[in-house]
């Protein structure tokens, strides 16, 4: 009887020892448990605070002759404006937010309001996105609302050392500024310059640097004695540069020299400059 009840308390404390020890195990568990949720929470809030907008390339539109002239037409005086402000001839402003931007329809454009392709750098803080370019997930700047990329492009060129020389260029040899921005490396296509040049010629982008340059110098010398007068003329259908020339009374050899021309052949919505 005596070994029986050795055995039964002998058996109850270890029931109780066991209970106990699970008991506590439970309470750190749960403690434990609650730790790590905090600390992941952390993670993700740090994370999300970090994130950084990654654009996928998406299928573009097929870019239609009326697209690049609308284009040209919604930013050509915003190209202008920034040629009379910082030197840089319109017509390299609009040729390489054309070609940069996919003639408005590359995802940086679209989604970034980004017209010029540029890369963050070390000198931007503001906003950026992630996009697929030369490598992987390379860093791009975004802007809030195109004017912001064209005046961005403007301070990008006036304030890097290696594109100074092209600011001792006449401002309407557009041909010049386009090698020089090659050669001072803004981009790495080898055939960059052409393809600018091509753009350039194509659209006849060159109206918008002699239209400026000489509202420019109209403004300077403005006088009494001036007999120079100016006009502007909208290209509509049917109109030819004879039509144009007759209509304004000059002669069609001063509107190719003015507006610099090469071909007899002129585009609805086109500006020519007429100078009596």
């Amino acid at each position: 009887m005596f070994k029986k009840s050795i055995l039964l308390i002998t058996t109850l404390l270890i029931v109780s020892c066991n209970t106990s020890k699970s008991f506590i195990q439970t309470t750190k568990n749960k403690a434990s448990s609650s730790v790590y949720k905090k600390r992941e929470n952390l993670k993700k809030t740090i994370s999300n605070t970090q994130k950084v907008e990654t654009l996928e390339s998406s299928s573009r539109p097929k870019v239609t002759q009326e697209m690049i002239l609308n284009y040209i037409n919604n930013y050509k005086r915003l190209a202008q404006a920034n040629m009379k402000k910082y030197g840089i001839p319109a017509s390299i402003i609009l040729g390489q937010a054309l070609l940069e931007s996919g003639f408005g329809t590359g995802s940086l454009c679209i989604q970034a309001n980004n017209h010029f392709g540029i890369k963050c750098g070390n000198d931007w803080s503001g906003p950026s996105v992630k996009y697929d370019d030369d490598s992987k997930d390379e860093c791009f700047r975004k802007y809030s609302h195109p004017d912001a990329s064209f005046s961005d492009h403007s301070l990008f060129l006036t304030g890097k050392k290696r594109y100074a020389v092209l600011f001792n260029l006449d401002k309407t040899d557009y041909k010049a500024w386009a090698k020089g921005l090659k050669e001072a490396g803004y981009a790495t296509d080898e055939l960059y310059s052409s393809k600018l040049i091509n753009v350039i010629e194509n659209y006849q982008l060159y109206q918008y640097d002699v239209e400026t340059n000489t509202s420019f110098v109209r403004n300077q010398n403005n006088s009494p004695s001036s007999k120079t007068s100016f006009e502007s003329h909208t290209v509509t259908k049917g109109d030819t540069l004879y039509s144009i020339a007759k209509k304004y009374n000059v002669s069609v050899d001063d509107l190719k020299k003015n507006n610099t021309i090469q071909e007899d052949a002129i585009a609805v919505g086109q500006t020519i400059l007429i100078t009596k």
